[in-house]
Protein backbone atom coordinates (compact mmCIF):
# COMPACT_ATOMS: atom_id res chain seq x y z
CA UNK A 1 0.00 0.00 0.00
CA UNK A 2 1.23 3.29 -0.98
CA UNK A 3 1.80 6.46 1.67
CA UNK A 4 -1.12 8.07 -0.34
CA UNK A 5 -3.43 4.84 0.22
CA UNK A 6 -2.68 5.01 4.21
CA UNK A 7 -3.73 7.52 6.21
CA UNK A 8 -1.90 6.83 9.53
CA UNK A 9 1.29 6.30 7.39
CA UNK A 10 0.48 9.58 5.37
CA UNK A 11 0.07 11.24 8.29
CA UNK A 12 2.94 10.43 10.14
CA UNK A 13 4.96 11.29 6.88
CA UNK A 14 3.42 14.16 6.76
CA UNK A 15 2.21 15.72 9.75
CA UNK A 16 -0.53 18.28 10.08
CA UNK A 17 0.74 21.38 12.27
CA UNK A 18 0.10 20.66 16.13
CA UNK A 19 -2.15 22.81 18.22
CA UNK A 20 0.63 23.98 20.07
CA UNK A 21 2.40 25.04 16.92
CA UNK A 22 -0.96 27.31 16.16
CA UNK A 23 -1.19 28.67 19.38
CA UNK A 24 2.00 29.66 19.34
CA UNK A 25 2.02 31.54 16.18
CA UNK A 26 -1.47 32.84 17.94
CA UNK A 27 0.67 33.94 21.04
CA UNK A 28 3.47 35.49 18.60
CA UNK A 29 0.99 37.78 16.36
CA UNK A 30 -0.36 39.02 20.19
CA UNK A 31 2.79 39.72 20.91
CA UNK A 32 3.79 41.35 17.81
CA UNK A 33 0.68 43.40 18.22
CA UNK A 34 1.46 44.67 21.57
CA UNK A 35 4.68 45.73 20.97
CA UNK A 36 3.42 47.95 18.05
CA UNK A 37 0.13 49.71 20.03
CA UNK A 38 3.12 50.31 22.40
CA UNK A 39 5.41 51.65 19.31
CA UNK A 40 2.32 53.65 18.29
CA UNK A 41 1.67 55.24 21.76
CA UNK A 42 5.75 56.59 21.98
CA UNK A 43 5.74 58.25 19.35
CA UNK A 44 2.76 60.13 19.03
CA UNK A 45 4.68 61.48 22.32
CA UNK A 46 8.82 61.60 20.85
CA UNK A 47 8.20 61.14 17.12
CA UNK A 48 9.05 57.89 14.84
CA UNK A 49 12.87 58.69 14.44
CA UNK A 50 12.54 58.51 18.84
CA UNK A 51 11.58 54.66 18.26
CA UNK A 52 14.21 52.48 19.54
CA UNK A 53 14.32 48.63 20.03
CA UNK A 54 16.04 49.11 23.78
CA UNK A 55 13.05 52.00 24.33
CA UNK A 56 10.30 49.64 23.51
CA UNK A 57 12.09 46.82 25.33
CA UNK A 58 11.67 49.34 28.38
CA UNK A 59 7.61 50.35 27.95
CA UNK A 60 7.09 46.82 27.14
CA UNK A 61 9.06 44.88 29.65
CA UNK A 62 10.64 42.62 27.22
CA UNK A 63 13.90 41.52 26.49
CA UNK A 64 15.51 43.42 23.70
CA UNK A 65 15.95 40.32 21.67
CA UNK A 66 12.66 39.42 22.44
CA UNK A 67 11.09 42.71 20.40
CA UNK A 68 14.19 42.49 17.82
CA UNK A 69 12.49 39.16 16.78
CA UNK A 70 9.38 40.23 15.94
CA UNK A 71 11.05 43.56 14.08
CA UNK A 72 14.36 42.27 12.40
CA UNK A 73 15.24 46.65 12.36
CA UNK A 74 13.66 49.66 13.71
CA UNK A 75 13.42 50.62 10.03
CA UNK A 76 10.70 48.17 9.86
CA UNK A 77 9.31 48.80 13.54
CA UNK A 78 8.32 52.42 12.33
CA UNK A 79 7.08 51.04 8.91
CA UNK A 80 4.68 49.04 11.07
CA UNK A 81 3.79 52.03 13.59
CA UNK A 82 2.89 54.01 10.44
CA UNK A 83 0.65 51.27 9.10
CA UNK A 84 -1.08 50.83 12.41
CA UNK A 85 -1.28 54.59 12.56
CA UNK A 86 -3.10 54.37 9.28
CA UNK A 87 -5.25 51.48 9.92
CA UNK A 88 -6.58 53.20 13.01
CA UNK A 89 -6.95 56.44 11.38
CA UNK A 90 -9.13 54.65 8.42
CA UNK A 91 -11.29 53.14 10.70
CA UNK A 92 -12.23 56.33 12.84
CA UNK A 93 -12.25 58.56 9.83
CA UNK A 94 -12.96 57.11 6.70
CA UNK A 95 -15.08 54.35 7.42
CA UNK A 96 -17.65 55.79 9.59
CA UNK A 97 -17.98 58.50 6.62
CA UNK A 98 -18.75 55.67 3.93
CA UNK A 99 -22.57 55.54 5.99
CA UNK A 100 -23.22 58.72 4.09
CA UNK A 101 -24.75 59.37 1.44
CA UNK A 102 -22.45 61.07 -1.67
CA UNK A 103 -22.38 64.27 -1.68
CA UNK A 104 -21.47 67.50 0.61
CA UNK A 105 -23.04 64.97 3.40
CA UNK A 106 -20.07 62.49 3.11
CA UNK A 107 -17.40 65.49 2.67
CA UNK A 108 -18.75 67.38 5.61
CA UNK A 109 -18.67 63.50 7.71
CA UNK A 110 -15.05 63.15 6.66
CA UNK A 111 -14.33 66.50 7.97
CA UNK A 112 -16.08 66.06 10.93
CA UNK A 113 -14.48 62.67 11.61
CA UNK A 114 -11.02 64.36 10.76
CA UNK A 115 -11.66 67.10 13.36
CA UNK A 116 -12.60 64.69 16.04
CA UNK A 117 -9.38 62.71 15.85
CA UNK A 118 -7.85 66.03 16.03
CA UNK A 119 -9.12 66.71 19.23
CA UNK A 120 -7.31 63.81 20.73
CA UNK A 121 -4.30 64.58 18.60
CA UNK A 122 -3.82 67.91 19.90
CA UNK A 123 -2.56 66.27 23.52
CA UNK A 124 -0.84 62.83 21.69
CA UNK A 125 0.56 64.21 18.51
CA UNK A 126 -0.18 62.80 15.09
CA UNK A 127 2.40 61.19 13.18
CA UNK A 128 1.65 62.33 9.94
CA UNK A 129 2.39 65.78 10.66
CA UNK A 130 5.52 64.86 12.81
CA UNK A 131 6.37 62.40 10.68
CA UNK A 132 6.54 64.77 7.82
CA UNK A 133 9.02 67.29 9.49
CA UNK A 134 11.30 64.21 10.35
CA UNK A 135 11.36 62.60 7.52
CA UNK A 136 10.30 65.14 4.83
CA UNK A 137 13.96 65.86 3.43
CA UNK A 138 14.77 61.87 3.61
CA UNK A 139 14.67 59.29 0.89
CA UNK A 140 13.69 55.72 2.09
CA UNK A 141 11.01 52.85 2.77
CA UNK A 142 9.93 54.95 6.00
CA UNK A 143 9.51 58.31 4.33
CA UNK A 144 7.36 56.11 1.26
CA UNK A 145 5.49 54.49 3.71
CA UNK A 146 4.07 58.15 5.59
CA UNK A 147 3.80 59.73 2.06
CA UNK A 148 1.97 56.53 0.82
CA UNK A 149 -0.68 56.96 3.94
CA UNK A 150 -1.57 60.78 3.79
CA UNK A 151 -1.49 60.56 -0.50
CA UNK A 152 -4.11 57.65 -0.37
CA UNK A 153 -6.25 60.17 2.59
CA UNK A 154 -6.02 63.65 0.35
CA UNK A 155 -7.23 61.37 -2.79
CA UNK A 156 -9.91 59.81 -0.88
CA UNK A 157 -10.89 62.95 0.35
CA UNK A 158 -10.11 64.66 -3.17
CA UNK A 159 -12.71 61.88 -4.53
CA UNK A 160 -15.65 62.69 -2.49
CA UNK A 161 -15.31 66.31 -3.33
CA UNK A 162 -15.60 65.46 -6.83
CA UNK A 163 -18.65 63.25 -6.17
CA UNK A 164 -20.07 66.20 -4.29
CA UNK A 165 -19.65 68.21 -8.11
CA UNK A 166 -21.00 65.33 -9.49
CA UNK A 167 -24.04 65.11 -7.45
CA UNK A 168 -24.95 68.92 -8.27
CA UNK A 169 -23.73 70.19 -4.52
CA UNK A 170 -21.09 72.30 -5.79
CA UNK A 171 -21.24 75.21 -8.21
CA UNK A 172 -20.52 74.02 -11.70
CA UNK A 173 -17.34 75.37 -11.81
CA UNK A 174 -15.71 74.71 -8.50
CA UNK A 175 -12.17 73.49 -8.39
CA UNK A 176 -12.18 70.65 -6.48
CA UNK A 177 -8.79 69.85 -5.65
CA UNK A 178 -8.35 73.48 -4.27
CA UNK A 179 -11.54 72.72 -2.24
CA UNK A 180 -10.02 69.99 -0.92
CA UNK A 181 -6.64 71.50 -0.44
CA UNK A 182 -8.06 74.02 1.81
CA UNK A 183 -9.55 71.68 3.90
CA UNK A 184 -6.53 69.75 4.13
CA UNK A 185 -4.92 73.05 5.13
CA UNK A 186 -7.75 74.20 8.07
CA UNK A 187 -6.51 70.42 9.63
CA UNK A 188 -2.45 71.56 9.47
CA UNK A 189 -3.35 75.18 10.65
CA UNK A 190 -5.36 73.68 13.68
CA UNK A 191 -2.34 71.50 14.76
CA UNK A 192 -0.54 74.21 14.95
CA UNK A 193 -2.95 77.02 16.28
CA UNK A 194 -3.44 74.46 18.66
CA UNK A 195 -0.80 72.17 19.75
CA UNK A 196 2.24 74.47 18.88
CA UNK A 197 0.67 77.89 19.98
CA UNK A 198 -2.06 76.80 22.26
CA UNK A 199 -4.53 79.15 20.93
CA UNK A 200 -7.47 78.22 22.79
CA UNK A 201 -10.16 79.04 20.06
CA UNK A 202 -8.20 76.97 17.43
CA UNK A 203 -11.22 74.30 16.96
CA UNK A 204 -13.66 77.03 16.71
CA UNK A 205 -11.53 78.74 13.56
CA UNK A 206 -11.30 76.20 11.93
CA UNK A 207 -14.79 74.54 12.02
CA UNK A 208 -15.38 78.31 10.82
CA UNK A 209 -13.48 78.19 8.45
CA UNK A 210 -15.00 75.05 6.73
CA UNK A 211 -18.42 76.71 7.03
CA UNK A 212 -16.95 78.97 5.00
CA UNK A 213 -15.56 76.54 2.71
CA UNK A 214 -19.16 75.12 2.03
CA UNK A 215 -20.44 78.73 1.83
CA UNK A 216 -17.65 79.12 -1.18
CA UNK A 217 -17.83 76.33 -3.41
CA UNK A 218 -21.25 74.69 -2.38
CA UNK A 219 -24.17 75.81 -4.41
CA UNK A 220 -26.77 77.72 -2.16
CA UNK A 221 -28.96 74.95 -1.07
CA UNK A 222 -26.95 72.16 -0.71
CA UNK A 223 -24.72 74.34 1.66
CA UNK A 224 -27.30 75.93 3.41
CA UNK A 225 -28.56 72.32 4.17
CA UNK A 226 -25.20 71.25 5.12
CA UNK A 227 -25.01 74.01 7.32
CA UNK A 228 -27.94 73.60 9.05
CA UNK A 229 -27.44 69.92 10.05
CA UNK A 230 -23.98 70.62 11.17
CA UNK A 231 -23.35 70.82 15.29
CA UNK A 232 -20.66 73.35 14.60
CA UNK A 233 -21.37 76.27 16.95
CA UNK A 234 -21.18 79.75 15.56
CA UNK A 235 -17.66 81.00 16.32
CA UNK A 236 -17.19 82.82 19.18
CA UNK A 237 -14.13 84.79 21.02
Amino acid sequence: MSTSENPVLSARTHPRPSARAGHALHKGQQTKQVIVDAALQLATEIGLEGLSIGALAEVTHMSKSGVFAHFGSREELQISVVHAYYARFFEEVFLPAMTHERGLPRVKALFDNWMKRVAVEIHSGCIFISGAVEFDDRTGPVRDALASAVKTWLAAMHRAVVQAKTQGHLHPEADEEQMAFEMHGLILALHYEARFLKNPISIARANQGFENILRRYGQPVAADSAHSSSSISPLKE
